[in-house]
C-alpha cells in the first residue's frame, strides 16, 4: 500500500522598497510543481517582478528536477512569451 502524497505548499518573494511581489508553488513529491499564483503590489508593476518570479520557479523546478503545471493566469503568460519555460511543462 502506497503511502500519502507530501504536500509542501511554498512561495517565492521579491521585496523591493517596502513593496513586496511573490509567487506561491507546491510540490507533491512525485515530480510536480504546481505554480498556483502570483501577486506583484502596484507599485512593483511593469518592473519585471513577475517574470523573475517565473524564472526563479522555473529554475528551482529545473534543479529538482521536477515538470510544471502552470495554473497561475501571469505565469501562462510569461511562459507564452518566454518559450524556455515550455520543456519543463507539462499537465498530470
Amino acid at each position: 500500500m502506497k503511502g500519502p502524497t507530501k504536500v509542501i505548499r511554498s512561495r517565492f518573494e521579491i521585496e523591493q522598497d517596502g513593496h513586496k511581489g511573490y509567487l506561491e508553488f507546491e510540490t507533491d513529491g512525485h515530480g510536480w510543481m504546481t505554480i498556483w499564483h502570483t501577486e506583484v503590489e502596484p507599485a512593483l508593476r511593469g518592473k519585471g517582478i513577475g517574470l523573475e518570479l517565473v524564472r526563479t520557479a522555473f529554475a528551482y523546478a529545473k534543479e529538482n528536477g521536477l515538470r510544471v503545471d502552470v495554473i497561475c493566469p501571469l505565469a501562462l503568460h510569461v511562459t507564452q512569451e518566454h518559450p524556455e519555460f515550455r520543456e519543463l511543462m507539462g499537465k498530470r
